[in-house]
């Protein structure tokens, strides 16, 4: 899968996905079952996470282990907080170090919820084992810039953002929603634009922040 989202907006993306409904969202339950002492970075969104993991249903029966598919070489990678996996898994791998594992307890709402998927039936609360691997940056390319700059003067307009963020929140499903994209758009401003110019350079959006 082309991995062109903006580190930015991996956490963006989960916004609209909170401002769906106005019932209080189910939660994970989330247990440590071994942190390393040393900690030098934890997960956040937008990470790109390599994780081993065992599902099992309320009965303890396995579903899924990553290790029995190909051993070591079964850890999937994916990137924390867009959707790319279950809800479950983006709330509750969170602050999470590398070498650390947890137990996540997850209801139907934020795994696969009425419907199901493949051997998982509908309704189901699922648990996971997760171990941690390894931790990366996510992408923040110059091709991601090329597509975002409509004009080509290499420098990104509101404007520009703003489109960016609807067709990407079009390609995950999401309805349009020009409210929060404005309000998107704003945050990802204050942030970016670092001689507040209006404008982000090429060089504000490529350079990765300790903080994305």
């Amino acid at each position: 899968m082309q991995r062109t989202v903006l580190s930015w907006l991996c956490g963006a993306l989960l916004l609209l996905a909170a401002s769906g409904g106005k019932l209080p969202e189910a939660e994970v339950e989330v247990e440590v079952m071994h942190r390393p002492f040393l900690c030098h970075r934890k997960s956040k969104y937008g990470d790109m996470l390599l994780v081993h993991h065992d599902g099992y249903f309320e009965n303890g029966t396995v579903f899924h282990s990553s290790r029995d598919q190909a051993g070591d070489s079964g850890a999937v990678w994916f990137t924390l907080g867009i959707k790319e996996v279950i809800k479950g898994w983006d709330k509750g791998l969170q602050d999470m170090c590398s070498g650390e594992k947890r137990k996540l307890v997850i209801p139907p709402a934020l795994a696969y919820g009425k419907e199901g998927k493949g051997k998982i039936p509908p309704e189901s609360t699922l648990t996971f084992i997760i171990e941690l691997l390894e931790i990366r940056n996510g992408p923040r390319s110059h091709e991601s810039f090329q597509e975002m700059d409509l004009n080509d003067d290499w420098k990104l307009s509101k404007h520009e953002v703003k489109e960016y963020l609807k067709k990407e929140f079009e390609r995950h499903g999401y309805p349009p929603n020009d409210t929060l994209h404005e309000n998107m758009v704003a945050d990802i401003f204050a942030k970016e634009d670092e001689n507040k110019d209006g404008f982000i350079s090429s060089r504000e959006f490529t350079y990765k922040h300790d903080e994305l």
